[in-house]
C-alpha cells in the first residue's frame, strides 16, 4: 500500500473547536490531500467506504473510539449513503489541517520568545556554541558528531552565528 504523505497528522478529533471546511486550504494543500484520497481510493470508484473511516484516521495518526468514529462518520457522509466522496474527506481532514497550521503558530511564538533569551544582547542571532548546547539539552542522547552535522547543516557560512530563521528550522523544519 503507498505511504500516506507525512504532512498530514490528525490529532483528536474533539479537539477541533470551529467549523473548518475545504475551503480554508490552499490549492497545494487539496492537491495533497487528493493523493491521500487516491491511496484509499484503490478501486477509483470516488468514494472511499465509510467504515474505512476508522483504518484512515489510524493510520493518519488519530486513534478514536468506536462512538467518537460513528459520531465522524456520521457527520462527514453528509448524505448518509456510506461512501465517503472527496469533498466529504476532504471537509474532514481540513479541520485538522487548519488546527495544525495554528499549532505551528503558537510553537513559532513559543521558540521566538525562547530564542529571545538567549540572544541576551539582541543582536538577532546566537552562536553555534549556545544552539550546540539547546540541542544537547532537548536530545541528550545527540553525539558530538550529530551535533557537529546539524551545526554544518546550519552554519553554512562558518560564521559561528545562528539568526532567527535557521534556529527556527533547526527547532521545527
Amino acid at each position: 500500500m503507498p505511504r500516506v504523505p507525512p504532512w498530514i497528522k490528525i490529532p483528536s478529533y474533539g479537539s477541533v473547536v470551529k467549523p473548518v471546511t475545504m475551503d480554508d486550504l490552499d490549492r497545494e494543500q487539496l492537491s495533497m490531500l487528493k493523493s491521500t484520497f487516491d491511496v484509499f481510493d484503490v478501486d477509483r470508484k470516488g468514494y472511499i467506504e465509510a467504515d474505512m473511516i476508522g483504518t484512515v484516521m489510524d493510520m493518519l495518526g488519530t486513534h478514536v473510539s468506536a462512538d467518537e468514529l460513528d459520531k465522524i462518520i456520521t457527520e462527514i457522509d453528509e448524505d448518509s449513503n456510506g461512501e465517503i466522496n472527496f469533498e466529504e474527506f476532504a471537509n474532514l481532514a481540513a479541520r485538522f489541517l487548519v488546527e495544525d497550521d495554528e499549532d505551528t503558530e503558537a510553537i513559532q511564538v513559543e521558540l521566538k520568545g525562547a530564542f529571545r533569551l538567549y540572544d541576551k544582547e539582541g543582536n538577532g542571532f546566537i552562536t553555534t556554541d549556545v544552539l550546540r548546547e539547546i540541542l544537547r539539552e532537548l536530545d541528550e542522547k545527540l553525539s558530538e558528531d550529530d551535533l557537529d552535522n546539524i551545526i554544518d547543516e546550519i552554519d553554512t557560512d562558518g560564521s559561528g552565528t545562528v539568526d532567527w530563521e535557521e534556529f527556527k528550522a533547526v527547532m521545527i523544519g
